[in-house]
């Protein structure tokens, strides 16, 4: 496919705090944006794949010195950790942003002259709640209390701080931010967190307090440096740092605004509220859509370094394979509900959809194009109308996948590969090609090219979900590297095209290994 300029793609993670090592959840967020960006790859766009990590900060600066380390030396060895983990988990990622570069400094300071010279922030002083593990102020109405501790509405302790503070003027954007969440229906997703932010700033919006002088481990505020910048200000420019700005004559430039923003539920407000406004207020373009997942829990329990049952995405991987485990974590549950994590269920799902669906059809049709056309692909004969129901479906997949993927329902996608992989096996059991080879060899050579015809579909547009194993079933299809993009499909294979002997594709896993 020709490459046009229109057809573009900025993807994003968040960038990851580096207070404690990956988990789960980071891992989670950055397998959907990844899946997503080799999806529209393989469309034909050009994309911009965005993760990285977020290192200044109270939490950060506590951290390290908890552990008797300076904040710079102690970022630079969480910071690897992630991009360890991104190596680990096959992420796709053209950049890793690091908030301790020199250009994202650069770029946080001219949005904040930007910001300053368009009158949107001012000196004042700061009294409230502030959570120090949130990074994130509270008003009264959102303080509970127990045993004596005051609690922000995620469950970090909060404390009361007075200090000099920058401020932008957050509140002049509030009906400004209704009417733009109105004229974008698609800015915030799924539709229960659109609703969550649109009732927040119906609420009342009041000014963001957006610089701190209680700590140093920050970008300096030009003119100001007894104050640093606040994390989120400083974390949330760091989308259109490593696109360059502030010059928007750079290459990369071109890719700004923002296709999707993946996100966390619990970091939502800051993105689709702070985010927005800022970006308004400088007069830059706004992103085009944030995406907020939810929490996965872990056999039914809150996942927690105190109860000592965080997920290790790593150590899942050793136990269970790469891409089993990129299958799973997106199949399980609806993107954007929340979920829990059951080795039971990881094993069922493994066993039943990708051993015994996808590899046993895999595994036969190839076998016995093996055993009876001598190992070459078979030629199609007459059109039979028997055939329609799993070529139409094998036709229709990247389309239906496709729809599915641009609304980030990536659960939903894989239920429509599923689908046709489901099909296909009671398509073999009903047409019999073992039995055809002693009665008819035109239609048991037809019955099998179109099982091949079906396969080469699932493994094409299952390649951003398993890119590994799929590229092996691929290559046991005899599908040249370069036809493995959505168009290629419409172009079919050459008759008596050599195809080498299969190998199984998953392994089924023993109940004890659970």
């Amino acid at each position: 496919m020709t490459m046009t300029t229109e057809r573009r793609c900025y993807l994003t993670t968040p960038i990851y705090y580096v207070n404690d090592k990956p988990h789960i959840g980071h891992a989670y967020t950055s397998l959907a944006t990844d899946v997503l960006a080799r999806w529209k790859r393989m469309s034909g766009y050009q994309v911009h794949f965005l993760t990285g990590t977020d290192e200044h900060g109270q939490k950060v600066e506590k951290a390290a010195e908890a552990r008797g380390m300076d904040p710079q030396a102690f970022t630079d060895q969480v910071s690897q950790a992630f991009r360890d983990l991104a190596v680990t988990m096959n992420f796709s990622n053209d950049d890793f942003i690091r908030t301790t570069e020199e250009r994202h400094k650069e770029a946080c300071v001219a949005l904040w002259k930007r910001l300053e010279e368009k009158g949107e922030i001012y000196l004042g002083a700061y009294e409230g709640w502030y959570a120090v593990r949130d990074e994130a102020f509270y008003g009264p109405d959102e303080i509970t209390e127990k045993d004596g501790q005051k609690f922000a509405p995620t469950g970090a302790p909060v404390e009361w701080v007075r200090e000099p503070s920058y401020f932008f003027r957050l509140g002049a954007w509030q009906e400004r931010l209704l009417e733009f969440y109105d004229a974008n229906p698609d800015f915030i997703a799924p539709q229960t967190r659109r609703n969550e932010v649109v009732s927040f700033v119906k609420s009342g919006l009041s000014d963001l307090s957006i610089s701190r002088t209680s700590f140093k481990w920050g970008v300096k505020v030009p003119g100001d440096e007894a104050h640093v910048m606040y994390v989120w200000v400083d974390a949330l420019t760091n989308y259109i740092t490593a696109l360059g700005y502030p010059d928007e004559n750079a290459a990369l430039w071109k890719f700004w605004p923002a296709d999707v923003h993946f996100v966390g539920k619990d970091i939502l407000r800051f993105h689709t509220i702070y985010w927005p406004a800022l970006l308004m207020a400088a007069g830059l373009p706004t992103p085009k859509r944030v995406f907020a997942h939810g929490w996965w829990t872990n056999e039914g329990q809150k996942i927690s370094k105190s109860l000592g049952n965080v997920i290790d995405p790593v150590a899942l991987v050793e136990q269970y394979g790469l891409d089993p485990v990129r299958f799973f974590l997106l199949r399980e549950v609806p993107f954007g509900n929340d979920g829990d994590f059951s080795r039971k269920s990881l094993v069922q799902r493994l066993n039943s959809e990708l051993a015994n669906d996808l590899g046993n059809l895999a595994q036969r049709t190839l076998s016995l194009i093996q055993k009876n056309c001598e190992g070459l692909l078979p030629t199609t004969g007459e059109p039979d109308p028997a055939d329609a129901e799993l070529l139409d479906a094998a036709a229709a997949l990247p389309g239906r996948v496709d729809e599915a993927l641009n609304r980030q329902a990536f659960h939903e996608a894989l239920e429509r590969i599923q689908a046709v992989s489901r099909l296909g096996n009671a398509w073999i059991d009903a047409q019999k090609p073992w039995s055809l080879k002693k009665t008819d060899l035109v239609r048991m050579a037809s019955v099998l090219r179109h099982l091949h015809t079906a396969l080469r579909a699932l493994a094409t547009v299952l390649q951003p979900f398993m890119p590994d194993t799929m590229e092996r079933m691929l290559d046991q299809l005899a599908v040249p590297a370069d036809a493995r993009t959505l168009d290629a499909l419409a172009v079919p294979l050459p008759d008596g095209t050599p195809l080498p002997p299969p190998s199984p594709l998953f392994q089924k896993i023993l109940d004890d290994a659970v």
